[in-house]
């Protein structure tokens, strides 16, 4: 660490050969005089705010020298620079994290501590409903890019003096601002501080997707598609999980806050659930928990049953086409599945102007043209397309990517071997899903597995709020 020098010239020439003072043209540094002495101020343009400075910079360049006889940094401080967020720091490093980070920097000749103003303004957008979890009542509020306004649509909702939000910087290049977010009284300690360290450890140069990089870091390496921390843009379901002792953390240049711990429960509730009468919030859910189970296993159930139909009883002897097809039945679920991807994909990419053509150009004319020239049978088609409702009724993206995952190993070992792959299949899908383990080790098929009935009944049912006296919380504590 290097110290800030009393002499003036000094400093400017290491924060300016740090800075790129003169190649970068958004780095400014403005020289001026501070009580009849050599000053400059250092800041990156387009991230503080104007008006605040003019005002700052007129108090400044009236001072005179008898003014900053003694204590000058200190004097100035408290006495001269109207603004809340007014900090002093002593090492050149510090000034060079606080401009970067968008604060501006006073250095005056003679003093060996620098002024921090946080005068900053990021850009940012209005909170807007987000696309992924709307609700047909409720607030329309979402979270932002801009961490600051993202803690504070936060607090909006919890005047609970026991939160706390605590700050950390990660990466050595981005110095990206983490926010880990817990109410102190509900929270477990062990937790909290588990998730601190392994933010705390992290070396990295930056993190370049945000909260999807810092879930890698905090969850560790690992192959399994099951998501063990769930992400959301509202922040009334942020508030919701910390008061049931979650913790949540938030990075800034990202809406998204990873909530943890996490298990397969939290990814077949949804916030329509609670603005909505108990009895259709849990009519709600159990149907959604059916899309969920069909998007698994309808297409490889099916396959299966058409493949040993001779097994079937007299009831269900309508299973099956009526007319065999060009294509054998595995092939046609692998192209349709796989079609389905496409589709998706290309529509993330149109612009939406074009997006509802592209969809029925590919969900309904081609499908429509496969059946009529004898590719595909309808009843694929049809099992597809309820698959494909059944994923997109889950809240969770990454929960419904992980369900397509495992539907497609269970299809491709029941196309392959019949019978008994699908059983196979179904083995290992379950036998992944009772080892995966949350962020605090807990089981991830909790409350179910282990069984803790209270718990389960919450999940089960939307039950009314104020019968819901003490949830139990994420940690179990």
């Amino acid at each position: 660490m290097v110290d800030i020098s009393k002499n003036l010239k000094e400093n400017l020439n290491f924060l300016s050969e740090k800075l790129g003072v003169g190649e970068s043209f958004d780095v400014i540094s403005r020289p001026l005089k501070v009580a009849e002495k050599n000053a400059f101020l250092l800041f990156i343009d387009g991230l503080v705010k104007d008006q605040v400075m003019l005002r700052i910079l007129d108090s400044l360049m009236k001072l005179k020298r008898k003014d900053l006889k003694i204590d000058a940094i200190e004097s100035l401080i408290k006495t001269s620079i109207g603004y809340i967020e007014v900090e002093s720091v002593s090492t050149l490093e510090e000034v060079v994290d606080n401009v970067l980070a968008g604060p501006l920097a006073l250095l005056i000749d003679g003093e060996n501590e620098a002024i921090i103003i946080d005068a900053r303004e990021y850009p940012v957008r209005n909170p807007e409903e987000p696309d992924l979890e709307r609700v047909t009542r409720g607030p329309r509020d979402g979270l932002v890019e801009t961490v600051v306004f993202n803690t504070a649509l936060v607090r909006r909702r919890l005047r609970d003096p026991s939160l706390r939000n605590e700050i950390l910087k990660v990466g050595l290049r981005t110095k990206t601002d983490i926010v880990v977010s817990y109410i102190k009284d509900k929270c477990d300690p062990s937790l909290v501080e588990n998730i601190k360290t392994k933010i705390k450890s992290i070396k990295t140069d930056d993190l370049v997707m945000a909260e999807k990089s810092l879930e890698e870091f905090i969850l560790g390496k690992n192959w399994n598609p099951l998501p063990r921390a769930r992400f959301t843009e509202r922040p009334d379901v942020v508030a919701a999980h910390l008061l049931e002792g979650y913790v949540a953390v938030m990075v800034d240049t990202s809406p998204s806050v990873m909530i943890l711990p996490a298990n397969l429960f939290n990814f077949i509730q949804h916030a329509e659930d609670y603005y909505q009468n108990p009895l259709v919030g849990t009519y709600l859910r159990w149907v959604r928990t059916l899309g969920i189970l069909l998007s698994l296993i309808l297409p490889p159930l099916w396959l299966v049953l058409v493949l040993n139909k001779t097994m079937l009883p007299s009831w269900l002897e309508f299973i099956g086409p009526k007319k065999a097809a060009a294509i054998p039945l595995f092939i046609q679920f692998l192209l349709l599945e796989i079609g389905l991807d496409l589709i998706r994909i290309a529509l993330i990419h149109t612009p939406n102007a074009l997006a509802t053509s592209l969809g029925l150009l590919g969900a309904i004319m081609l499908g429509q043209f496969a059946v009529e020239i004898g590719l595909f049978s309808p009843e694929t088609i049809l099992y597809v397309a309820i698959t494909a409702i059944g994923t997109f009724a889950t809240p969770s993206i990454e929960f419904s990517l992980a369900v397509r995952l495992f539907r497609l190993m269970i299809l491709i070992l029941t196309g392959l071997f019949s019978l008994p792959g699908f059983l196979v299949g179904i083995i290992i899908t379950l036998s992944i899903f009772i080892s995966t383990k949350s962020i605090n080790n807990d089981s991830y098929l909790w409350p179910l597995f282990p069984l803790d009935f209270k718990a389960l009944s919450t999940v089960i049912l939307r039950k009314p709020i104020p019968e819901v006296r003490s949830k139990e919380r994420g940690n179990k504590k």
